[in-house]
């Protein structure tokens, strides 16, 4: 196994512990994302998912709703993204990106992994459990992520970036520079 699979294993860990920390009522509260309520978080990490896949032939295995099975559709999702990643011929096939040619580990790495840390927080904020990040996946995604600039910015990604508060941290620094108010 790789250090993606490995690095996407432990994010995606992390997700799945807060999907299961969500209290049933709370599921429709709005989350940072305008246009999306907590579900709406978990809904974007499954379409992302198949997104992926697909760049190289995949699709997602048929899973529970989300509607009804939160839980279960998100680790359906995660399950096909891990089985992908844990497969050396699929993990380095390569595709097509809207930055050139990847392969679908590097692209996993370099877009799902940092959207499982982000989405972590988006998650957490919408339901009211616990929104820390662990302080190294912060930095490595706003190292990975800074260079990017506008090119993360538009419809369905990141909004404008905003002023951190006096004498941020490094999450609070990353979830402004995603355009996120902490």
């Amino acid at each position: 196994m790789s250090e993606i699979a490995d690095r996407y294993r432990r994010l995606a860990a992390d997700f799945t512990a807060r999907v299961e920390a969500v209290p049933a009522d709370r599921w429709s509260n709005q989350s940072p994302c305008a246009e999306w309520k907590a579900r709406d978080v978990v809904q974007h990490m499954l379409d992302t998912s198949g997104m992926f896949l697909g760049f190289i032939g995949e699709k997602l295995p048929p899973g529970p709703p989300l509607d009804e099975d939160s839980l279960g559709a998100w680790t359906n999702a995660r399950d096909a993204m891990q089985s992908a990643l844990d497969d050396p011929k699929r993990a380095t096939q390569e595709f097509d990106g809207m930055f050139g040619k990847s392969t679908f580990e590097a692209g996993v790495n370099r877009f799902i992994c940092a959207d499982l840390v982000v989405h972590a927080w988006d998650l957490s904020r919408a339901t009211g459990i616990d929104e820390r990040l662990d302080p190294d996946d912060v930095h490595q995604v706003l190292e990975a992520l800074r260079p990017l600039g506008d090119k993360l910015r538009g419809p369905g990604a990141f909004g404008p970036a905003v002023e951190p508060p006096p004498g941020a941290d490094e999450q609070a620094q990353l979830l402004a520079f995603l355009g996120r108010a902490v």
